[in-house]
């Protein structure tokens, strides 16, 4: 099953082209057979390279002359293509590559990680017990960072008979993967644990690095607490000199973001995984194992109780950090909210005097209403009587004016033209005030509706919140436990 997996996942992924080289350390019983070789590895010598054969045919030893242990790694320690940590991407054609995973014994398991975001840890026994193989697989990649992927990986394999680690090792170069083969080559003379390589890059990884950057971190925290809050713990210098929100407000997602970097318990889990494997291979290897072999077995492991209680320590820093980013984010809002209430306050002023301006406006329109109400019937009238329908005559000798005089009917002016404005005016008063009433009316029904709604409300989520005896029993039944419902409870949902 194995195999015909691998053969399909190698099938389905893509190649893209990678520099190569090889790193080649042997430890003989005689020192002056000691080899540490790291030469550029091309097309025509890497199936030479996996067969040791030719350039890399053993070397012949002297009587007496045993090997002890050794590593031989095919290294891509700086891959620049955008894609080679992508998902079913291989850095290596995929006949060599085949032929590299099954002549190394490296795990065909290794494939399907392709996709890994990491960082992750996996070790296994390939249970053949003429030529047993410790199988590691050690990865770590992320997404896309101005276009390219980033990450490293490696694949190891230990045989316990020519205790001898054969490999596979890439990594961009954003990772740690060139020092950490330089540190491998300063410990040339402990490379007979095949847990070697991969301490080394936990180390790396493990690096002050990250405890810098959780202190500058809590730092940025500081001068964001003194722009929300005024904490004074801060320089003069690093304070904000302005109250930007948005500004602040980036700052906080910025800085929250710097302290999730590494997390902490991923790596507690690494350490626990590494752990395994370490006691794997002693209790496999066991009657193999040299006093110094042993002494490095035993470093190795105080390492990583080292590394655990650092992690521990720095996941408790972690979590006071993040908790009083949470307590400043939520200042900040309220801050907001208070500014938001405020201007709130300032637009509902600004509209009660638009709707002053507006109501003066309107008592003057009133006003000018009320004056043409009075003035327009009898300029109406006056122009129905200017008619010649009616003929009113002022004196016999109307030429020259001479004894001219009011027409008695003038009466009939004032007797039609004053009840008719009174009429008017009053049929105005009584529509205006009848009008009035009736808004009235309306705003006193929405007035109650609010108020009605309102107690509504309040008595649904009463009768909500007390129609449970408990809240802590998420099943919707009584727990054995479960304190007796409180009579005064009782009552009060009888009552909604």
């Amino acid at each position: 099953m194995d195999d015909y997996l691998f053969n399909e996942n190698v099938r389905n992924c893509r190649y893209v082209s990678e520099n190569t080289s090889y790193l080649e350390i042997f430890n003989f019983s005689n020192i002056a057979y000691n080899t540490c070789e790291e030469h550029p590895l091309t097309d025509d010598d890497f199936e030479n390279f996996l067969s040791r054969r030719g350039a890399f045919d053993p070397p012949k030893l002297k009587d007496g002359v045993e090997l002890l242990d050794g590593i031989r790694l095919v290294i891509q320690n700086n891959a620049k293509q955008n894609e080679t940590f992508s998902p079913q991407f291989i850095s290596l054609p995929p006949e060599s590559y085949k032929s590299m995973v099954r002549k190394m014994h490296l795990p065909f398991r290794a494939i399907e990680g392709s996709s890994l975001v990491g960082p992750f840890f996996w070790c296994a026994d390939d249970q053949d017990e003429a030529n047993r193989h410790l199988q590691i697989i050690f990865r770590k990649s992320d997404v896309r960072k101005k276009g390219k992927t980033r990450g490293w990986e490696i694949m190891l394999s230990y045989s316990f008979n020519e205790r001898i680690t054969t490999g596979f090792v890439k990594g961009t170069s954003s990772s740690d993967i060139e020092q950490a083969i330089k540190h491998l080559i300063a410990c040339h003379a402990e490379v007979g644990h095949p847990l070697l390589l991969p301490m080394i890059i936990l180390s790396h990884d493990l690096s002050a690095k990250a405890d810098v950057r959780q202190r500058d971190a809590r730092d940025w925290l500081r001068r964001l607490e003194n722009a929300i809050t005024m904490r004074d713990e801060i320089e003069a210098k690093e304070v904000y000199t302005d109250f930007d929100v948005d500004g602040i407000n980036r700052d906080l997602v910025e800085c929250h973001s710097q302290v999730l970097w590494k997390r902490p318990q991923a790596y507690q889990e690494i350490i626990k995984e590494i752990k395994g494997a370490m006691e794997k291979f002693i209790k496999v290897n066991e009657q193999k194992n040299t006093k110094t072999l042993k002494a490095l077995h035993n470093s190795m492991d105080s390492r990583l109780d080292f590394y655990r209680a650092k992690l521990t320590g720095m996941e408790h820093y972690i979590h006071t950090t993040l908790e009083r980013l949470h307590i400043q984010r939520q200042a900040l809002y309220n801050i907001m909210a208070q500014k938001e209430s405020k201007l709130n306050l300032e637009m509902a002023a600004q509209q009660r005097r638009l709707a002053h301006a507006s109501k003066r406006d309107s008592t003057a329109m009133k006003t000018l209403s009320l004056l043409g109400a009075v003035f327009l019937p009898g300029t109406f009238l006056a122009s129905v009587f200017s008619m010649t329908f009616f003929d009113f005559n002022v004196g016999e000798d109307n030429s020259s004016g001479d004894g001219a005089e009011v027409s008695r009917e003038i009466w009939i002016y004032f007797a039609v033209t004053v009840p008719l404005t009174l009429v008017i005016v009053l049929s105005w008063w009584f529509l205006d005030h009848r009008r009035e009433k009736q808004y009235a009316a309306e705003d006193l029904d929405i007035e109650q509706g609010i108020a009605s709604m309102e107690k509504d409300m309040l008595a649904f989520m009463r009768k909500k919140t007390m129609s449970k005896a408990t809240t802590w029993n998420s099943g919707g039944g009584k727990s054995p436990g479960a304190p007796k419902s409180n009579p005064l409870f009782a009552q009060l949902e009888k009552e909604s």
